[in-house]
């Protein structure tokens, strides 16, 4: 009886995974009207969010609006052409738990941020770091230098969202001090991503794909760490050697809240509670964060039974910059659409001998990063599947991941941190310091070229 249920079950299944499933090809509509539209759409988005300070329009609305809008037209072509509907159904059922998975994750990482931000854990950091008479060069350098080595363990946008809250805790008006060091934040977050499989999106993507073993991102660390070092020191200079206003005599010592402390190993222990969902049990990143998130609220009952602690992780959800998870959504589906209707798979072209080759390519794919974002360019490349080497799939790990910094919005670190440092870090403000991480992506490179290409260390 047992195996006669098993087998009508399988039997239901398979039935319903071919129902769901077509196998057929999808339509190429790059030259189409809708493919076009779609193009045309994207574009005029980009350019609001580009110029989100001339417009004050906030950059989720036109994300938002192209991402939704543009699989409306595609669905709208297909069911005008008499094409297959299921196509485009699959896609945005794939689609959907793509976002689902990186909207989750941020939502837990913003949710432990905002709580610690109420704990007053940042507050306390901020009073041990300006307390003991550190400028605001050496906080540059302190903070940098904790996103480059953090993010490998704990992601770049985690990382970049924490070390974004302890800069505006230190100084809130000072743009001579906030700029470069926001821009410091997401360059080191990124550039630390980029040799570990699981410190950015991007070179998860990879490694699970199977185009390098655990230790050969770790190869990527000298190109990681000098060119970061690089555009770090050029943007120090930028940064004034005066000191935060702080006078031990009369500014109080904050107290952390009962339990704060604990709230910081439970982000830790949330962080590698999504690194084994992910890799030891072959589940998405963020079910670890929600595992971790329902832990947090049970020790908030704990507290609140315990200590009768005022502490609310609904009102720490309540604080979450929802525009920059809005954001996320509008400009996955708008990229999604893009590679539905045929454009990004024109990039695997350029990977052929006769137009650019794999190193040229794979250096403009971190131009090509910034602009439409890392996460969709590594997702068409896998696609694609050009033939590379390991030499050349670590390449693209690292352009695509370090290429991200050199616009503000090309990573989610720098969309993360343009939420917290609203009307301070912005697109225009990034794009004035734009060239230093330019000349730290191109050490980056010829450092790998020495390393990979030349003396064959990897």
């Amino acid at each position: 009886m047992i195996k006669l249920l098993t087998m009508l079950m399988l039997s239901i299944s398979l039935t319903y995974a071919n129902s769901v499933m077509p196998t057929e090809a999808i339509p190429d509509l790059t030259y189409t009207w809708v493919g076009l539209l779609s193009l045309a759409i994207f574009v005029v988005a980009y350019y609001f969010v580009a110029t989100e300070e001339k417009y004050h329009i906030d950059k989720a609305k036109p994300a938002l609006f192209a991402g939704t809008f543009m699989f409306i037209l595609i669905a709208g072509y297909y069911a005008w052409h008499g094409l297959n509907m299921e196509l485009v159904n699959t896609e945005v059922e794939h689609l959907i738990l793509e976002i689902a998975e990186i909207f989750f994750f941020l939502f837990v990482a913003m949710t432990y941020i905002e709580t610690l931000i109420h704990m007053n854990v940042f507050e306390k950091l901020k009073y041990n770091l300006i307390s003991k008479g550190y400028n605001y060069r050496k906080l540059f350098w302190f903070t940098g230098l904790l996103a480059f080595f953090i993010s490998p363990i704990a992601d770049n946008l985690t990382t970049a969202l924490i070390l974004s809250t302890v800069l505006i805790t230190i100084e809130r008006e000072n743009k001579r001090f906030l700029v470069p060091g926001a821009i410091n934040i997401v360059v080191a977050a990124n550039a630390g991503g980029a040799w570990s499989p699981f410190g950015d999106i991007t070179t998860l993507m990879a490694w699970t794909a199977g185009k390098g073993e655990f230790v050969d991102f770790i190869y990527l660390f000298p190109s990681a760490v000098i060119g970061y070092l690089v555009t770090a020191y050029l943007l120090s200079r930028f940064v004034p050697q005066t000191h935060p206003k702080f006078d031990v005599a009369t500014e109080k010592e904050p107290l952390i809240m009962q339990g704060g402390i604990m709230v910081v190993f439970l982000g830790l222990f949330t962080i590698v509670s999504a690194v084994i969902a992910h890799q030891v049990l072959h589940m998405p990143a963020m079910w670890g964060m929600m595992f971790g998130l329902a832990v947090l609220k049970l020790f908030q009952y704990r507290l609140k039974k315990k200590y009768n602690s005022k502490l609310n992780i609904f009102e720490s959800m309540s604080k979450i910059e929802n525009n920059t998870l809005l954001f996320f959504f509008g400009i996955l589906a708008a990229v999604g659409a893009l590679y539905f209707v045929g454009w990004l798979g024109l990039a695997a072209l350029v990977y052929h001998p006769d137009i650019l080759g794999p190193t040229w390519a794979n250096i403009g794919v971190g131009f090509l990063s910034a602009i439409v974002d890392n996460v969709p360019v590594m997702s068409a490349i896998l696609k694609a599947n050009p033939d590379m080497g390991v030499d050349q799939w670590m390449l693209v790990t690292m352009t695509a991941g370090i290429g991200g910094s050199l616009i503000s919005f090309g990573s989610a670190a720098g969309v993360g941190v343009m939420g917290k440092l609203k009307g301070i870090y912005t697109f225009g403000s990034h794009m004035k310091f734009a060239w230093t991480i330019l000349v730290g992506y191109i050490v980056s490179i010829l450092i790998w070229y020495a390393q990979f290409e030349v003396l064959g260390l990897y």
